[in-house]
Order: structure tokens, then sequence, then C-alpha cells
């Protein structure tokens, strides 16, 4: 009889340990599913959120809310006027959209030239100018690294001054050194330099910031000897102002006054910056529901893993817990038990697929040399490992109450 039960015991403790071998080896397989899913989920969401920021980078400094005024040639007859004609915004085309739009918070002009070359010393590059009042800083935002941007009094009592972009500033002061105070010559005229604008936008009214040399717009005015008229006009709508709704009221504003039919599109061109962050936010809201929908199917994938293996192991167990029931131990501790163990699995791989997704996020910034953050914040990890720990805890119900059923005479009889 003792030689039978020591048989017993041995035979039993056998199966117990190749139960617990075999499940090891079920369990790391279920824990790199559930570990990839929540680092695919991560990696996603900290990529797209990188991704955004270098898109959006384009529009940096940019108004929202802005739109650029341009004139082109008529496509359409109008009042006696034949298509083709040529005309030009001007500057009470100005007034009469601050007076008639009222919608409008800034109304500015610009006056641009191209094909222009700066000169300082032995050191020449190519740029072109822009001619702009002191209020343009609203719609196209500076980024000084030296100095100040043009204000009132410069346009006023028409300073020869200007504000640099970032690659003339290089090219004409390789040193590195502060350029303020100092004189460069545009075209044929000298000019003090009073700021460097380090702008990376590569959406820009009139050519990249980094190649202007922005100037008081009287002084370009008489440069170029425009007269009244302007180059494009620039307006920034009120708080809560759908520019899109003011865009058909502008054009007829404009169209009114020069005789070209307001439905003629070509002729006044809008360039609306609304529209074009209302499409950046779209898509990315369509990116962003991609990411979580494949995120949270490969979750449950991971879960339904988990719910499987522990079946697997109540199944592969069950003399061990007809064992434990018999030696007293309680349906709620199987219960615990079970579900503790399908939740800290669930939990060690999803920890594990968040340092790696983090890790990995970091190295992206390395190769994109920081210009953007691919990272993901502390609130949306813990939300992931919360809702993988809920999966977890769910997983295991299922294998945890056919464990808790399981008596200890139909244990002895599956032995």
């Amino acid at each position: 009889m003792r030689r039978k039960i020591l048989r017993f015991d041995i035979d039993t403790y056998r199966e117990i340990t190749d139960a617990l071998v075999r499940n090891k080896r079920r369990s790391l397989l279920t824990g790199f599913g559930i570990f990839w899913g929540l680092f695919m989920l991560l990696f996603l969401i900290g990529g797209g959120k990188g991704v955004k920021s270098l898109l959006m980078r384009n529009f940096e400094g940019f108004a929202s809310n802005s739109i650029v005024i341009a004139a082109n040639e008529t496509t359409k007859p109008y009042k006696g006027f034949k298509e083709g004609r040529s005309w030009n915004l001007q500057y009470t085309d100005i007034e009469r959209l601050k007076v008639l739009v009222p919608e409008l918070e800034v109304v500015t002009p610009e006056l641009p030239e191209w094909g222009l070359s700066a000169t300082r010393d032995e050191y020449n590059v190519s740029c072109h100018a822009k001619g702009v009042r002191a209020d343009y800083v609203k719609v196209e935002t500076p980024s000084m690294k030296f100095g100040r941007f043009l204000n009132e009094v410069d346009v006023q009592q028409k300073r020869k001054v200007c504000v640099i972009g970032e690659r003339i500033w290089q090219s004409l002061f390789p040193d590195g050194d502060d350029p303020c105070g100092q004189f460069i010559r545009v075209g044929s005229v000298y000019y003090q330099v009073i700021g460097v604008d380090v702008s990376t936008s590569n959406i820009n009214i009139g050519g990249s910031s980094a190649e202007s040399v922005t100037l008081p717009i009287t002084v370009m005015r008489d440069l170029l000897n425009s007269g009244e008229s302007v180059g494009m006009i620039c307006a920034i709508g009120r708080e809560g102002v759908n520019m899109s709704d003011l865009e058909g009221k502008i054009r007829q504003v404009i169209a009114r006054q020069h005789y070209i039919d307001p439905k003629d599109e070509e002729a006044i061109m809008v360039l609306n910056m609304e529209v074009m962050f209302r499409i950046m936010d779209n898509l990315f809201r369509g990116v962003n529901f991609l990411i979580w929908m494949v995120g949270i199917g490969t979750l449950l994938a991971g879960a339904i893993g988990v719910s499987n293996i522990m079946l697997v192991v109540v199944r592969e167990r069950t003399v061990e817990i007809g064992i434990r029931r018999a030696i007293g131990a309680t349906p709620r501790d199987i219960l615990s038990q079970i579900v503790l163990e399908g939740v800290a699995l669930t939990i060690v791989a999803g920890s594990s697929g968040i340092v790696f997704s983090v890790l990995l996020l970091q190295l992206l910034e390395v190769i994109a040399q920081h210009k953007t953050i691919f990272q993901i914040d502390f609130g949306t990890a813990m939300a992931a490992l919360l809702l993988l720990g809920l999966l977890g805890l769910l997983a295991g119900i299922a294998p945890a109450r056919r464990a808790m059923n399981i008596k200890p005479v139909d244990a002895m009889r599956d032995e």
C-alpha cells in the first residue's frame, strides 16, 4: 500500500511538472502575442504622432484661420470685359475688406520680389524680398534667433532695415555671429540687419522664409514703384469664425470693385489655410482610429489566446486542482489562482511591450535628429496596460469557473 501511495505521489509530481513545462511553452507563445499586440499599438500611436508633428512643421508659424488672396488673369467675360484681362489688387481693397467683412481681424498686404541677390563683403547668396507691415507677424509668426521683427516705426519712417532668413544668415555670416547692426546689400540698396528669422515652415507666402529678406512695405513700394498695387493680401478671421464661410463674401467684395465675375475662382485666387489644416486633422484622425482598431483587435486576439491557454492549463492540472480541493482549498482559492495567472501573464507581456515600444520610438527620434517627438504619453501607456489587464481578467474567468467546478473524486478518477 505504501509503495502504491509513493508511486502515485511520484507520478503525480511528474505529471504536474510536465504540465508546467508544456504550459510554460504555451504561455511564452501567448505572452509573445500579447507583447506584440501592445507593442504594435503603442508604436503606431507614437509613430503617428511623430509623423503628424513632422508634417505640421510645414505649417509652423502660420495662423490656422488665415487666407491669402492673389490676382490672376480673368477666365470669364463680365460686364463687357473679355476674359484674359490682367488686374492688380489695390490698397483700397484692404480698407474695403476691413469695412465690409468685419469678421476679419487682420488684413495686411505683401509686396514680393524674386530673383535678387544679397551681398556682404566677399559673400553672396541668391534671395527674394518681401515688403510687409508690422502686423504681418499675426499671419506668419517668425522664430527670431537674433534681434527683432519689423515694427510700425520702421514702416512709417521708411527705415532701410531688414530681417533675413536662416540660409542668408549662414551664407553671409558663416561664423554664426549676431548680424544685427551689420549692413548687407540686396540688389543695389544697402539695408541694416535687425533680426534673423529661423522659421522651418515649408509653406511660405512669397517664398521660403530661409531665403527671404523682409523689408518694410513702404520701402519696398518705393523700390518697385508699385504705386497703389499690392502683390497679395493676407487676412485672419476673428476667433470662432469659419474662414470657408467668408471666402465667397471676400470674393464678392473684391470682384465688385474690379469688375470680375465673383464665380471666376481662377481670377481671384484664394488660399484657405483653414482648409489645409482641417484636411491634415481629418487625415490623422482617421489614421489614429485605424491604429486603435488594429491594436485593440490584436489585443483581443491575445486575450483569446490567454483564455485558451488557461483552459489547457486547467485540463492538464486537473489532478493538481483535485488534490488542492481534497486538502482544503476553497473554490474561491482556485478561482483567484487561475484568474491571477491570466492577469499576470497579460501584465508582464504588456509591460514588456511598453518598454520595447518606448525604446524603439526613442531610436526613431535619434534617427530623425530629434526634429520631432516619436513618443507616447504616460496616460496612453497606462490606459493600454489597464485595458490589457481587464482583458486578462475577463479571459481568465471561463477557465477559472471550470477549475472551480472540479471535484476531488473526479480528479482521482481522471488519474
